[in-house]
């Protein structure tokens, strides 16, 4: 028997497509599920040029508001400390970067479509 209720595995499988996805479009994964004392930071990824710390919001069929609504200013600036945290543990010269993924999932759990948010949002405090 499982403790993980149905949407927690909906995001974990969200997250797992959206991983795949990043890497079928030439980025490559750093980390998953990077956690700091102020929060976590689905996945870190590089193209390059970026470092990209990626917010990934799953929805099944059926949603009204767009997945990324739900990275608000409180969401967004746990996201941004815990990126600085992550660049003071792993400094490097990529440019930082804060992209949502909206994994929209049918009713067999299978990823209908991935929109993937580039520059969602900047650093805030």
């Amino acid at each position: 028997m499982s403790d993980l209720s149905g949407r927690a595995v909906t995001g974990m499988w969200g997250e797992v497509f959206a991983a795949r996805y990043l890497r079928d479009n030439g980025y490559e994964i750093l980390s998953a599920n990077y956690r700091t004392r102020l929060g976590e930071i689905d996945l870190v990824a590089s193209d390059g040029i970026h470092i990209v710390f990626a917010e990934v919001k799953t929805r099944k069929d059926g949603v009204i508001a767009p997945p990324a609504d739900a990275v608000n200013h409180a969401k967004q600036r746990r996201l941004s400390a815990s990126a600085a945290q992550y660049l003071n543990s792993f400094p490097t010269s990529l440019i930082p970067r804060f992209d949502v993924l909206e994994v929209y999932m049918d009713t067999g759990d299978r990823p209908k479509e991935i929109k993937h948010l580039k520059s969602a949002f900047e650093t805030v405090r």
